[in-house]
């Protein structure tokens, strides 16, 4: 089980109102200060060896456009220093930048790997002061996680142990920042892990040991007990595997004194790894199919920081995992399969596999009659030819919701833009031998043809959102995450379901 789920980051996060001196800074190895342009010079002689950096930062800034600047405290001291100076005015960036500031700040401050980290903020609002708190603690949870290794060798290198945030900043923000960080942790870790170890059955033991340590119900629906229920859209997706290990997990959060209906289902596609089926997918576009499964990770994980936040209100999750798989056994174009809610579907491509593991969860979910349908899925490549991978795509049965999606994404730093769905895009999906067609045979908006498609199987007294992750993964890294799997789309729902509240607008 420890390489299924990561071990634990024991960073430890403390703040104090002491005045920042060099006394203060002895037990730290390294500081960042955030300034802004306006800082006075008698704020500059507050800080310690203010004057000295003033000056080493007007420096640099003639000789080039380079706001920061990387030294030691005093003449003898080992404390390096990571100094950045920002704009306070009314052009005060938005989320999304100020955390890709952070990530640029405290990756110099964590080059020399240090043990223990303070923060100090000089000359801003109180408002800003606590954005600022917080995106440099996001960027630091973030940058020194250690994403699974398989090497042979392996390094031990210093970890972060110990943050220190010098000013005041509300404790309940410092313990949020953490849950969102560690949850998100859990996305990137579980994306990354090769199909190989984190297959369909492993995958299911690490939710188990999950479920377990945070006191969820937890049901696994086998391929048995899918065939029962008439999940055929799912089960020709998973026919093709070697193993009859896939199926549906369910899980529940309930808090105490609160009924058992669901008010929020979260889903996700959970593709432990993607060939394309018997419509083979070539070899590039196969590389990385071990991160198709990124949907579900963002559903779990985001299981877990509303139940560590616990949230009064109750939550179904639905992980549809399996491989797609070519095979003698494998689905195949023209094939009529029936999903579990009676709808017939004519495949027309089995690299479309997403949709159809979606279809039958969503049916599934949507019996228990939440208020709120959630699914995230790396579903379509032309999302990412529409948004490219920085931001990913929502889609809603409700209209009234793409304001507040759009809004949700500014204010998290996780971008998300809303497309339009319209009925005539059924046109495309229109079927001479069943009730539709899996995708269109050509032409392009296919993910938006996806989202009509997955709509049919969501009942239309629950609210819906479809979160397309085109930004699962990114090389260059995105907002305060390094490259590679971006857990995109769990603070994204923070945002959504606790800072907008948006399920307390909604209509039973």
């Amino acid at each position: 089980m420890s390489t299924l789920l990561p071990p634990a980051q024991k960073l430890c996060v403390t703040q104090t109102l002491a005045k920042l001196s060099l006394a203060k800074l002895d037990n730290h190895d390294a500081l960042i200060i955030l300034v802004p342009e306006s800082l006075s010079n008698t704020q500059w002689d507050t800080l310690p060896d203010g004057p000295k950096l003033q000056n080493l930062l007007q420096r640099a800034k003639k000789h080039g456009t380079k706001k920061r600047i990387r030294s030691h405290l005093g003449n003898d001291s080992a404390t390096s220093i990571t100094l950045a100076e920002l704009s306070n005015t009314t052009d005060w960036p938005e989320s999304f930048e100020l955390l890709s500031i952070a990530r640029q700040i405290v990756s110099e401050a964590l080059q020399d790997k240090p043990v223990s980290l303070a923060l100090a903020v000089s000359g801003f609002s109180s408002a800003q002061t606590v954005e600022l708190h917080k995106a440099l603690l996001l960027a630091a949870f973030a940058i020194d996680f250690k994403m699974p290794v398989f090497r042979s060798s392996k390094n031990k290198q210093a970890r972060l142990k110990k943050i220190t945030i010098f000013g005041k900043t509300p404790a309940k923000l410092i313990e949020r920042a953490s849950i969102e960080a560690e949850s998100l942790n859990l996305s990137r870790w579980l994306t990354a892990l090769p199909a190989n170890v984190l297959d369909a059955g492993n995958y299911r033991k690490a939710i188990r040991s999950l479920a377990k340590d945070n006191h969820w119900q937890m049901k696994f629906h086998n391929e048995a007990a899918l065939k029962k229920l008439g999940a055929g859209a799912f089960l020709a997706v998973s026919q093709g595997n070697a193993r009859s290990d896939a199926g549906i997990v369910h899980l529940k959060y309930r808090p105490k004194k609160v009924s058992d209906a669901p008010q929020l289902a979260l889903v996700g596609k959970g593709i432990v790894f993607d060939t394309g089926g018997t419509n083979l997918k070539p070899f590039k576009s196969m590389l990385d199919m071990h991160e198709d499964m990124a949907g579900s990770a963002v559903a779990l994980a985001t299981m877990l920081a509303l139940s560590k936040l616990k949230v009064p209100f109750a939550i179904d999750c639905w992980l549809a995992i399996t491989e797609n798989r070519s095979s003698a056994k494998a689905y195949k174009s023209r094939d009529i399969v029936t999903a579990a809610n009676g709808t017939t579907i004519e495949v027309i491509h089995t690299d479309a596999e997403g949709r159809m593991a979606l279809a039958d969860t969503l049916a599934l979910a949507g019996k228990k009659k939440p208020k709120l349908i959630m699914d995230f899925a790396t579903l379509t490549g032309t999302c990412v030819s529409a948004l490219t991978d920085r931001y990913s795509g929502g889609f809603s049965n409700r209209d009234t919701l793409h304001s507040s999606i759009i809004a949700a994404g500014r204010a998290s730093g996780e971008r998300v833009w809303t497309f339009p769905m319209d009925k005539d895009f059924d046109e495309e999906l229109r079927s001479r031998n069943a009730d539709v067609l899996q995708c269109a045979v050509s032409g392009g908006g296919d993910h938006i043809q996806a989202a009509r498609f997955l709509q049919r199987f969501v009942p239309k007294d629950s609210a819906w959102i479809h979160i397309d992750l085109s930004s699962a993964s990114r090389s260059g890294g995105l907002a305060q995450v390094p490259g590679g799997p971006t857990g995109f789309g769990v603070r994204f729902n923070l945002e959504l379901l606790l800072d907008q509240k948006i399920l307390a607008g909604l209509k039973n």
